[in-house]
């Protein structure tokens, strides 16, 4: 049966002939009826057999009056509805920019800022008066340290965690090809490596969550040899543990038989048309130790790759009790991958996009300034992920801490996304997030992954012209006194004297003065998750 969203082309092809009988009999305005038919089916099938835009292939002649509204959108929301910089959750300027730049269009703005820079939390880049200048913009990181045997040369911007079945496999297909193109690498998700991970030929980070997929028994437990089956393939350049996601911290989640395809059940070594759990907790490890003994053998078992973790902050203790544990146990994680808050592209119950787990500033400043204080911060990599779009957003992640960025969001809007919000429907309209196969076939791989790569290289080269504003050479001169923040209308304060919250080895011989310090890293233990005893008194205290 031919799908309901192609009712206008099938119209227009049936009024066609009729108009053309009615106008050989009847007034002349029936041939103008008939033209216009004609004209429409044309348009119709020639959306049909285009490969540039998938909403067109999808949604032949209707499509267009999309374009047409979008054509004035800026006019009525400037009178009727928004801003241009409304974040929700990603604003119109902030998408166009994605857009523009995977096209390679035009990225400039004229008539200045249509930000207030008088606001509070606004913030800027210091220029110098002595700019640098740069060669390349193909910024690199190594990732490893010295006990990992096979380092990692990782871009500062890469692909962030999405899963074969939270996307459509001709996502996957041309984000691989574009991180091939581009040179930098393509995080699985938690939904293991399929076949559109590997036929393009793309680096990967392999993301392991608490459902093993693609190295699990039938119980759902830790599977070795199919780790290394998988973990040994020259694709394959870094191992990431998924402890939690920012979009949904500590939730877990089932991905229903139905939607369990013989693709989907092949890359996870799950059974066909059977509920595909992810539980809310790891099996293979419940203390921070075992974490750390997992990250070792893990590494280990991949034949000496960086393999480290993935979480999004929630109780410091937790966080502190894996950081004593790298001080007990002498493993250091090659890598740490912080996910803010936020959300992010999977879908969530509101509670959890709203109000569980820190953001990312937050995030990735605890982190980081935890391992300065425990003296590992030049052994251990840091990434973070959470609204990363533009090269300013690179700068000021990476001066707060990090030393390269993942993005979602960005490289689906490279892929088409049109932020309908219908990721979990199985109905976008771009064929980005669906398993439909007629959706998804309106996406053109090899026009997405052109775009892929183009939306990386022109973001690198913004970020290129921005450091070298600042009169520096590599993203990695970045800190915080580069970034200014507006805290007040009458008070800026650089992030410096904002986010600098301990000295070097400070927690080795004492405690910084920052509240978080002072009261969890005492009381927090490398043999255990739990609360503190202190954190449960006060509980008693309060329901007495």
């Amino acid at each position: 049966m031919l799908p309901s969203r192609y009712w206008v082309l099938v119209i227009v092809l049936l009024a066609a002939p009729v108009f053309a009988a009615l106008a050989l009999g009847l007034d002349s305005i029936w041939w103008y009826a008939c033209a216009a038919a004609v004209a429409l089916g044309a348009l119709g099938l020639r959306d049909l057999t285009q490969t540039r835009q998938s909403i067109r292939r999808n949604y032949p002649i209707s499509a267009h009056l999309r374009f047409l509204i979008e054509r004035f959108r800026p006019e009525i929301r400037q009178y009727l509805l928004e801003s241009d910089t409304e974040e929700a959750p990603f604003s119109r300027a902030q998408r166009s920019i994605v857009y523009q730049r995977a096209k390679n269009d035009v990225d400039k703005r004229p008539f200045g800022t249509q930000l207030d820079v008088y606001a509070p939390q606004f913030e800027w880049i210091n220029h110098s008066l002595t700019p640098a200048t740069i060669s390349d913009h193909d910024f690199r990181i190594r990732i490893g340290n010295a006990q990992c045997r096979a380092p990692h040369s990782a871009s500062v911007l890469n692909i962030s965690a999405m899963s074969f079945g939270a996307l459509s496999s001709h996502a996957i297909l041309a984000l691989n090809e574009g991180a091939r193109r581009g040179g930098f690498h393509h995080d699985t998700g938690e939904g293991s490596i399929s076949r559109y991970h590997r036929e393009p030929g793309g680096d990967l980070v392999w993301e392991i969550g608490s459902g093993y997929f693609g190295c699990r028994h039938d119980d759902g437990s830790f599977n070795v040899e199919r780790f290394q089956e998988n973990a040994n393939s020259a694709q394959v350049k870094m191992i990431e543990i998924k402890l939690s996601q920012g979009a949904k911290p500590g939730h877990g989640g089932v991905l229903p038989g139905a939607k369990v395809s013989l693709e989907i059940a092949a890359a996870r070594g799950v059974p066909v048309g059977q509920d595909c759990l992810s539980p809310a907790q790891h099996s293979a490890f419940s203390t921070p130790t075992e974490l750390l003994q997992f990250v070792a053998r893990l590494r280990e078992l991949s034949g000496g790759k960086p393999t480290g973790f993935k979480l999004a902050i929630g109780h410091p203790w937790e966080w502190f009790g894996i950081a004593k544990a790298m001080l007990a146990t002498g493993i250091w994680p090659d890598f740490i991958v912080v996910d803010g808050g936020e959300g992010g592209t999977g879908a969530a119950p509101l509670e959890f996009t709203d109000h569980v787990g820190a953001p990312l500033r937050e995030a990735l400043m605890l982190v980081h300034n935890t391992l300065v204080g425990i003296g590992l911060r030049q052994h251990i990599r840091v990434g973070a992920s959470g609204k990363i779009i533009t090269a300013f957003d690179i700068a000021r992640t990476l001066a707060m801490g990090a030393d390269w960025c993942n993005s979602a969001r960005g490289f689906m809007f490279a892929l088409g996304c049109i932020q309908s919000q219908s990721c979990h429907t199985d109905r976008c309209p771009t064929g980005v997030a669906t398993q439909d196969p007629l959706r998804q076939k309106a996406l053109v791989v090899a026009d997405k992954a052109a775009r892929v790569a183009q939306f990386h290289r022109n973001t690198l080269v913004a970020l290129k012209e921005l450091i070298a504003a600042a009169g520096l050479h590599h993203p990695d001169e970045l800190g915080p006194e580069h970034i200014v923040r507006r805290v007040s209308s009458t008070e800026v304060r650089s992030l410096a004297s904002l986010h600098v919250w301990a000295k070097p080895g400070e927690l080795l011989t004492g405690l910084p003065e920052h509240p978080v310090f002072k009261v969890f890293w005492p009381v927090a233990r490398a043999d255990t998750f739990a609360a503190p005893a202190h954190t449960l008194s006060l509980r008693g205290s309060k329901l007495q």
